[in-house]
């Protein structure tokens, strides 16, 4: 078993004690990201699209940092601090995935860090 700590400045540093993933052997697990922007570590300025948005931007710089894109995605969660919200997660999430779609969980939650309204993290298996 091999292990890899993946680690990019394309995607939002870790601001707590965990790697923005971790790869072994063909599989990465993708820490949770927030629609931070990684140059200011600040979140994303605009609606709720634009934080879904800046998400999946961070989840795929990882994804390529770690060898793939997030076609090799095979399980995503969604955390929303509101469920109204999940229609436009999957109007988002179309421009980022292709067909078959990822095994997916949308959960809500009372709060995110950082007063965002979402984060995703993924499992990923590389081919």
């Amino acid at each position: 078993m091999e292990k890899q700590i993946i680690k990019t400045d394309l995607a939002p540093q870790a601001i707590g004690t965990y790697s923005q993933a971790v790869k072994i052997d063909s599989t990465v697990y993708l820490s949770g990201q927030i629609p931070l922007v990684p140059a200011t570590m600040e979140l994303v300025e605009g609606d709720m699209r634009a934080q879904i948005t800046q998400v999946f931007d961070n989840l795929s710089a990882v994804a390529r940092a770690a060898g793939g894109n997030l076609d090799d995605v095979v399980k995503l969660n969604v955390f929303l601090t509101d469920l109204a919200h999940f229609p436009l997660v999957n109007e988002v999430m179309a421009h980022y995935f292709s067909e078959p779609y990822p095994a997916r969980a949308a959960i809500g939650v009372a709060s995110l860090p950082k007063a965002a309204a979402v984060e995703m993290d993924a499992v990923m298996v590389l081919k």
